[in-house]
């Protein structure tokens, strides 16, 4: 399949639209073992060419290099991309990073850093990463309201947030979106009533991961295919016992992909975009990036839909998606 031309749109909320698939950048810069930077840019370029401008970062990739690295990518095509970073852990410039930290002077020098390190005046989509428990989330929305009152920050949106605490942050300033680990191997946001809120509110709701950070594509069989230096290797749902369970859950998905005439990445992309969200899936290659974005243009009935959720029955998979309890489900 080849990619739509053009890539369809997706409104999120705010006014913000964007392309109903995006590109996650950050494994181009960290966490899953050597790239190559050339083909990274390549890849982003090539984004931009077929319609995939909703391009997304942070500060903690690298930390700080995969900002810099969109800035050489795309520097040139600014007005062609919406981009969204993050305000992450505090990181100093050196990149020694620190604990969570929310508070308003924090994120401003961290916003300040990004503006520099990609490049631009303005990011369109900023995000507080995580929920910082220490500092209330009105504090930190009205930190990120003041750049969009300057005009350094188009929209802002949160990563990772309990229903409770999203409804506290809208009420500061009008979230375009939050991002949360989405797809059929991880369907929290069904469960704990955060997809709920958002439809509610009119916010949208961003999924990263939406291949099960790889493991939905078939491609990863065992430890063995992964980089020795790729952080997935430290979670749950990668150690050898876990894979090998969860195998059998993915064959079930490649099974109702050959009926579509589709791969197992364009099915499971295909499920999330039926559910009204917009996925960031990531990837190094542009290969990989045209096969994502076929994704737009295979259709999913009811019956679909349905076959490919009983196919991975949430209490058959085996690890959880993290070590780390995020702030979802908790008020802060």
């Amino acid at each position: 399949m080849t990619s739509p031309t053009p890539l369809p749109t997706a409104r999120l909320g705010d006014g913000f639209t964007v392309s109903a698939i995006g590109l996650g950048a950050m494994g181009m810069s960290a966490y899953y073992g050597a790239s190559d930077e050339q083909e990274s840019i390549a890849t982003l370029r090539h984004a931009v060419d077929i319609g995939v401008t909703f391009i997304d970062t942070a500060e903690a990739y690298g930390p700080f290099e995969n900002e810099k690295l969109i800035a050489r990518a795309l520097g040139g095509r600014r007005d062609e991309v919406t981009l969204a970073t993050k305000a992450s852990a505090e990181t100093d410039d050196d990149g020694t990073i620190h604990g969570r930290n929310g508070t308003p002077a924090y994120i401003r020098k961290a916003a300040e850093r990004s503006l520099r390190h990609l490049g631009t005046d303005v990011i369109d989509l900023y995000y507080l990463h995580r929920v910082d428990p220490q500092v209330p989330i009105e504090e930190s929305v009205g930190a990120m309201s003041e750049l969009v009152a300057e005009g350094k920050v188009r929209h802002i949106g949160l990563s990772e947030a309990s229903a409770a605490t999203i409804r506290r942050a809208h009420a500061v300033h009008p979230l375009a979106a939050v991002q949360s680990e989405f797809s059929l191997f991880a369907r929290d946001v069904l469960h704990n009533e955060e997809k709920a809120t958002l439809d509610e509110l009119g916010i949208g709701l961003v999924a990263f991961s939406p291949l099960g950070r790889g493991f939905l594509t078939g491609d990863i069989r065992s430890v063995d295919d992964l980089d020795p230096e790729d952080a997935r290797l430290g979670l749950p749902r990668f150690q050898p016992q876990a894979i090998a369970a969860n195998l059998a859950l993915v064959d079930r998905v490649n099974a109702i992909a050959a009926e579509k005439g589709a791969t197992n990445a364009q099915i499971a992309l295909a499920w999330l975009l039926a559910q009204g969200v917009v996925p960031i899936p990531g990837t190094r290659r542009r290969t990989r990036l045209d096969e994502n974005t076929a994704a737009a243009g295979v259709r999913l009935d009811a019956s679909d839909l349905a076959r490919l959720a009983e196919a991975l029955p949430d209490d058959e998979i085996v690890g959880t998606r993290d070590y780390v309890h995020h702030e979802v489900g908790v008020d802060r």
